[in-house]
């Protein structure tokens, strides 16, 4: 393979693997902030959609670039196409990881229960965010084994999160019963939390696109 061709296939993998990473950070943020209970930890979380959207942008028209320049051949053309949808996939991350700090800050009050939304809420992020974490190191690496392993660790660490999310709604339900009057911030807690669940969804789908790089299959179940 040309030697542009592969330096463009490593800055990109390199681009998507920062935006990643990114996103990743912001999460430990808010996990620390719920681990410490410490709502005001929030504020730190400081994702710009619109500059992730520039950076996503920039790999977008590289990857056009690079396959108007090398017409790659089967797998290097899987692997092109997976790199422009996990771009959106990311943003998409990012706007749920924005949305969940802020919302679940703006929301959460003394009067509510916050032993029993966080018992759930905590592991909730940290699977989320494992999945994410686990999804974006499969960007870097090469061995089909590997990626294999990872894959199958982002599809445990999504179903966790399905169950956890399950179990966070279920304790909350639970609380709006005894207290009617504060169903409201209840609900935009349980609101805020569901974008962890989708964190967690968009690891799978980026997962997904990975392994079809690797190994073909069928897009649209991707």
């Amino acid at each position: 393979m040309l030697k542009p061709y592969i330096e463009n296939i490593n800055k990109i993998k390199s681009e998507i693997s920062s935006i990643g990473e990114e996103i990743s950070h912001a999460n430990k943020i808010s996990l620390s902030a719920l681990k410490e209970n410490d709502l005001s930890m929030l504020k730190d979380v400081n994702l710009s959609l619109k500059q992730l959207s520039t950076k996503s942008n920039d790999i977008d028209k590289l990857i056009v670039k690079t396959l108007a320049l090398y017409s790659p051949e089967a797998k290097d053309l899987r692997e092109m196409v997976s790199f422009l949808k996990i771009t959106n996939e990311l943003i998409r991350a990012a706007a749920y990881s924005k949305t969940f700090a802020k919302n679940f800050r703006k929301s959460f009050s003394e009067d509510l229960n916050s032993e029993a939304i966080l018992e759930y809420a905590i592991p909730l992020l940290k699977s989320s965010n494992l999945a994410l974490q686990t999804a974006i190191e499969m960007v870097l690496e090469d061995d089909e084994k590997i990626i294999e392993q990872k894959f199958n660790k982002v599809l445990v660490e999504d179903s966790k999160t399905d169950d956890l999310y399950a179990m966070v709604e279920k304790n909350i339900l639970k609380l709006i019963t005894k207290k009617i009057e504060l169903s409201k911030d209840y609900f935009e807690v349980l609101s805020s939390l569901r974008k962890l669940e989708k964190i967690s969804g968009r690891a799978a789908s980026i997962a997904n696109l990975l392994v079809f790089a690797e190994v073909g299959g069928d897009l649209e179940n991707v």
